[in-house]
C-alpha cells in the first residue's frame, strides 16, 4: 500500500510572455520518501519548485498539501504551511553566529512586556535550542557560537538544511544542495537529508547529480519539457535509462514495468 499523499499538483502551467515554462505538469510526494527531481536545462525544474514552495503562481493548476487544496500568494504563504525551501544561495548571513542563523527571521523574544515591546530577542534559548536540534540531526559542529563565515561550503549547506528541518511541518525542499561540495563534503549533506526523512519529513530534492540522486531518492520525478516524463524507481532502472528518458533519447512506455514508479 502506497504512503498517503502530502503534497500534489495538478496541471501546473506557468508562461513568462511566449515561454512556457511549465506545460501541465503534475507532481506527487507521498509521505516518508525523499522525491528527486531531474531534468535536462529548460525542463521544468526550477519553475516548479518555485510553484510549490510559493515564488511564483502558476497561471493553471491546483496545489494540494494533504488533500486539502491551497493557494500560495508568497514563500511566506508556503512557509505558513510548514514548507521550507533551502535555495543554492543558502541565505545565510555570514557574519552572525550559528544559532543566529538558525532563527533567522523567526528570532525568539523574551518574555514579558517590556521585552514583547522592544523586541528582546532571548539569544541564550536560541543558543540553548540550536544544540538540541543539531543534536537531534547530529550535525557535527564544535560551537553554535561562531559565526558561519567560519565554516567549510557543507557545514554551512548544513546549517541551512537543519533550519529548515527545524521549522518544516510538511516538506523540506532542497535546491542543489551538493553543488560546489567536494565529496566527503557531500556526502555529508546527502547523509542529513536522510536524517531529516527519517525524522519523518519528506524530501523534494533537485538536483544535476545524478549518483547522488541514486544513491539518496526513493524515487525519481523526471521533468521534460514543462511536463512529468514519468516517475522511476532508482534500484529498478539504470543512470542511462534515467539520462535517456531525460534527455529525449527514450520515451517512458519503452522501460520496463518494474522501472515506473
Amino acid at each position: 500500500m502506497s504512503a498517503a499523499l502530502v503534497m500534489q499538483a495538478k496541471g501546473l502551467v506557468k508562461r513568462y510572455g511566449h515561454v512556457t515554462a511549465l506545460d501541465g505538469c503534475d507532481f506527487e510526494l507521498r509521505a516518508g520518501e525523499i522525491m528527486a527531481v531531474i531534468g535536462d536545462n529548460g525542463a521544468g525544474k526550477s519553475s516548479l519548485i518555485k510553484a510549490l514552495s510559493g515564488a511564483t503562481i502558476p497561471d493553471e493548476g491546483e496545489i494540494f498539501l494533504d488533500q486539502q487544496l491551497i493557494r500560495f500568494k508568497s514563500p511566506i504563504d508556503a512557509r505558513r504551511e510548514g514548507i521550507e525551501t533551502v535555495y543554492q544561495d543558502l541565505a545565510v548571513a555570514p557574519a552572525m553566529t550559528i544559532a543566529e542563523n538558525l532563527f533567522l527571521g523567526r528570532e525568539l523574544i523574551k518574555p514579558g512586556f517590556f521585552s514583547r515591546l522592544f523586541r528582546v530577542i532571548d539569544k541564550q534559548k536560541m543558543l540553548t535550542e540550536s544544540i538540541d536540534r543539531m543534536n537531534d540531526l547530529k550535525v557535527g559542529i564544535r560551537s553554535m557560537t561562531q559565526a558561519v563565515e567560519t565554516l567549510s561550503g557543507g557545514q554551512r549547506q548544513c546549517v541551512a538544511v537543519a533550519r529548515s528541518a527545524a521549522f518544516a511541518r510538511h516538506v523540506v525542499i532542497l535546491d542543489e544542495p551538493t553543488a560546489a561540495l567536494g565529496v566527503k563534503e557531500g556526502n555529508m549533506v546527502l547523509e542529513l537529508i536522510r536524517r531529516v526523512r527519517d525524522q519523518g519529513l519528506p524530501v523534494i530534492l533537485v538536483s544535476h547529480n545524478m549518483p547522488h540522486v541514486f544513491e539518496i531518492a526513493d524515487r525519481i520525478h523526471i521533468a521534460r519539457l514543462g511536463k512529468r516524463a514519468c516517475i522511476v524507481n532508482p534500484k529498478r532502472i539504470s543512470m542511462s535509462d534515467t539520462v535517456a528518458v531525460m534527455t529525449g533519447a527514450k520515451q517512458a512506455d519503452e522501460l520496463p514495468a518494474d522501472a515506473l514508479a
